[in-house]
């Protein structure tokens, strides 16, 4: 401990900068890197979990961005102890909000969304913040894809809520597709709702 008043001033500039500051939920970062050798789960790796704002960054500030990955990898952020997966205990009875992104816009448009994603994600912005699961940017050659997975796809007002604020959040114009599709449906099936 300090013994003076210069020491002291020395001591408590050293602990205010060590403090973090805690996120509401614990969260992983996944990623999945294509390999037509390896199923679909041994695919997927965690890259770290981490519960205070500063580890979000110092992960985040280390990876490739999105643009940057190659055509058929993804990332995802979900909370703890659910993986990005459909199978999942946590996913199975809900949805996901697909936010489809023209491979003309990777370069231009797709990190500052994804990141934005996030930010709203782990920072609680929706109004049904606890409805949401995680978040993935899916990186293809016919274009890329964010999507927000919710719990509930039942709970209609939260899945709207969430749609609707999402669009506002990332300032999304009329050339960005927004549609909610159900975990359990078939890749054939409609839409359920379109924002």
């Amino acid at each position: 401990m300090p013994k003076n008043n210069k020491q002291q001033k020395t001591y408590s500039k050293a602990v205010a900068k060590i403090v973090k500051h805690p996120l509401n939920d614990r969260w992983t970062m996944w990623y999945l890197k294509q390999d037509q050798k390896k199923s679909w789960e041994e695919m997927l790796d965690v890259v770290h979990s981490f519960e205070m704002v500063e580890d979000f960054w110092s992960i985040y500030n280390h990876i490739r961005q999105p643009s940057e990955l190659n055509q058929g990898n993804d990332y995802s952020l979900f909370k703890y102890n659910v993986r990005p997966m459909w199978e999942d205990a946590a996913n199975k009875n809900g949805g996901r909000w697909v936010l489809c992104v023209d491979k003309l816009y990777r370069r231009t448009k797709l990190d500052e969304l994804w990141l934005d994603t996030l930010l709203c994600i782990m920072g609680e912005s929706f109004e049904f913040h606890e409805d949401i699961n995680g978040a993935v940017v899916n990186v293809r050659h016919g274009g890329d894809r964010i999507a927000i997975w919710t719990a509930d796809s039942t709970n209609k007002r939260s899945v709207l809520a969430i749609g609707s604020k999402l669009r506002e959040y990332l300032r999304l114009g009329p050339e960005f597709k927004l549609y909610y599709e159900l975990h359990s449906a078939s890749k054939d099936t409609e839409p359920l709702y379109i924002i």
